[in-house]
């Protein structure tokens, strides 16, 4: 797993912009896997982002990368927990939360429709992909219920962000100097310093 396939898939977690992101990555067996993420979670850990595997079938491991402080205030949403609670998640830390939605992939071969909770999806758009209502747009997630334009733009700043973090890892930039901690500095001083030294 190298470190531009994690900017790739992940640089708004990285940029504590979105709280969580998946990606499939191929390793030979789970060992290659383990020593991946030991790598990756030296880079990012102190900077408040951790990298979990939630499955790993025929040589395809599903990553999770998040922000656990931002997970646990989405979480807190009623709504959020409502869901949750309607598919036997337990009340509990994100950890133990994290741990159930490992179960629920593995009980099941699509992916659960609560798992947009746990990459940031707005709860009434979550609710409204559950319940097949008629979307307005699409974009990182099926915007049902939530604005319509602040999606949109939400969904914009997503891909500037990833495109200045791929900029900045062409030029040298590490997955750790990448990796921001919140109120750090955030995805638009990569890209206004990138602008500067144009």
């Amino acid at each position: 797993m190298s470190e531009e396939m994690v900017i790739r898939c992940c640089a708004p977690t990285l940029a504590a912009i979105k709280t969580g992101s998946l990606f499939n990555c191929a390793f030979e067996n789970r060992k290659e896997m383990t020593e991946s993420l030991r790598a990756v979670n030296h880079c990012i850990l102190r900077k408040g982002v951790t990298a979990l595997p939630l499955r790993y079938r025929e040589g395809k491991a599903l990553i999770y990368l998040c922000r656990m402080d931002m997970l646990e205030a989405d979480l807190r949403d009623p709504l959020a927990e409502a869901i949750l609670r309607e598919n036997g998640y337990p009340d509990g830390t994100p950890v133990q939360r994290i741990a159930c939605l490992v179960r629920r992939l593995r009980e099941c071969d699509s992916f659960p429709h609560e798992i947009g909770l746990f990459l940031g999806y707005p709860p009434v758009d979550v609710r409204g992909f559950m319940e097949h209502k008629s979307c307005k747009c699409t974009g990182l997630w099926k915007v049902f219920e939530s604005d319509e334009q602040e999606a949109r733009r939400y969904f914009a700043r997503c891909r500037h962000c990833t495109n200045a973090y791929l900029q900045r890892s062409r030029e040298g930039w590490s997955l750790s100097r990448l990796t921001i901690q919140p109120r750090q500095f955030s995805y638009k001083t990569i890209s206004n310093e990138r602008k500067e030294t144009a």
